[in-house]
């Protein structure tokens, strides 16, 4: 039995409300169980010094967490002057998958950046920004076309993630904390709407793993995307 009651293949409630801040050209809430993220995005008209000229856009993102989004008080990074590791491979990720859906050709030379701002974490906080990361996107670049600055969609392919693992030796679809922390071994799927795979981060936390189970929890990732995906276009549409 999981900690939360749910099923081995059972996602935590997910809900997306979009229009969540009123400056952004793009923005969400997104609630993955008792994780939430702030999504927003940013339109610039300016790209990086290193794709300037090319006639290509890019997408980046920024990711971040409050300071009471767990139980203890987290300091500030801001407060130690730098970013810490698992602040920037997380931002990485973000950016890598959400470019993975881009047409930077029709997107034209201009830059959008999405921030995710984790404001109470419960695990999956990096799928969870992917996700609602998409989002903002959407309606950032929708704002573009209805503007006429872009000819066709940029947007390629719904891009989502989700979290997979071995808990109590059976695969399970979405960790929450008390999961993760436990969990025999832990994964991220990141996938897009068509159902290919853009990145996976698997790692033995306390087990090993084999052909078989990967391929179990390949399946419940499938399954958690194509979830995930239907509650984006709902939240677009």
């Amino acid at each position: 039995m999981r900690p939360s009651g749910r099923e081995l293949s059972e996602m935590r409630p997910v809900s997306i409300e979009t229009g969540f801040t009123k400056h952004a050209e793009g923005s969400c809430l997104i609630k993955m169980g008792d994780t939430h993220v702030l999504c927003t995005a940013t339109i610039e008209d300016r790209v990086p010094p290193f794709i300037k000229g090319s006639g290509l856009g890019w997408v980046t993102a920024e990711y971040g967490m409050l300071p009471r989004a767990t139980n203890t008080r987290m300091r500030r990074e801001a407060a130690s002057g730098k970013q810490g590791g698992r602040t920037v491979e997380i931002q990485r990720l973000i950016g890598r998958a959400l470019r993975a859906g881009v047409d930077r050709v029709a997107l034209g030379e201009r830059q959008i950046t999405v921030d995710c701002d984790v404001i109470q974490a419960d695990g999956g906080t990096r799928c969870a920004s992917i996700t609602g990361g998409w989002v903002a996107l959407r309606l950032a670049v929708n704002k573009l076309m209805k503007a006429g600055d872009v000819i066709s969609d940029p947007l390629v392919d719904p891009v989502a993630a989700v979290s997979c693992g071995i808990y109590a030796g059976q695969p399970v679809l979405d960790l929450d904390y008390p999961e993760d922390s436990e969990a025999g071994v832990d994964g991220n799927f990141i996938m897009t709407g068509s159902g290919k795979l853009i990145e996976v981060q698997m790692s033995a936390e306390g087990s090993v793993f084999n052909r078989a189970q990967l391929d179990q929890l390949l399946g419940l990732a499938e399954k958690g995307v194509g979830e995930l995906v239907a509650a984006q276009k709902a939240a677009t549409a």
